[in-house]
């Protein structure tokens, strides 16, 4: 899947510079692996701003500003946090357009609410809307996250 997650890049990349959009990234379980295939792109400062790499709950909030109590109440895994972590990324960016992406990948940390391969999303334009949705991955830490990249990317595809 690495070379269909490149060519996904690729994809977006051109599209995001056919529209005149720049994008940011706010990440977690995938560690900064949308930004990495974003800039690995030649040309890409000119529609990729920024990654956030916000890992811990901590970063979340002093990063992109994430509440405190959303974290205390929801969980960094939850529809909550990863809104609140593309509203953040647009507002510390010069970005129109942003995705997050917050995860448990495991081995460990599920939970019977929240399985390992749990991960959720959301992507928003500035001045727009925020659309998000969860999916649960099967497969080992590094399935779960490329299935998350793969995701993240893909959906960018499909937003209007």
């Amino acid at each position: 899947m690495a070379i269909e997650l490149d060519q996904l890049a690729g994809k977006v990349g051109r599209r995001l510079a056919a529209a005149g959009m720049i994008l940011a990234t706010a990440e977690s379980c995938t560690g900064g692996w949308v930004a990495k295939l974003m800039t690995d792109i030649p040309g890409s400062s000119g529609w990729f701003d920024r990654g956030f790499v916000t890992y811990s709950n901590e970063a979340k909030h002093e990063m992109l500003g994430v509440s405190e109590q959303t974290l205390a109440e929801q969980g960094a895994v939850s529809e909550a946090v990863v809104r609140e972590m593309v509203s953040g990324a647009l507002k510390h960016s010069k970005a129109f357009l942003a995705l997050s992406v917050s995860g448990i990948a495991g081995p460990g940390g599920g939970s019977p609410d929240k399985p390992v391969g749990t991960v959720w999303f959301a992507w928003g334009r500035k001045g727009g809307n925020v659309v998000s949705q969860r999916e649960c991955f099967a497969g080992d830490r590094d399935e779960v996250r490329r299935q998350a990249v793969f995701t993240s990317l893909n959906r960018i595809l499909s937003l209007r």
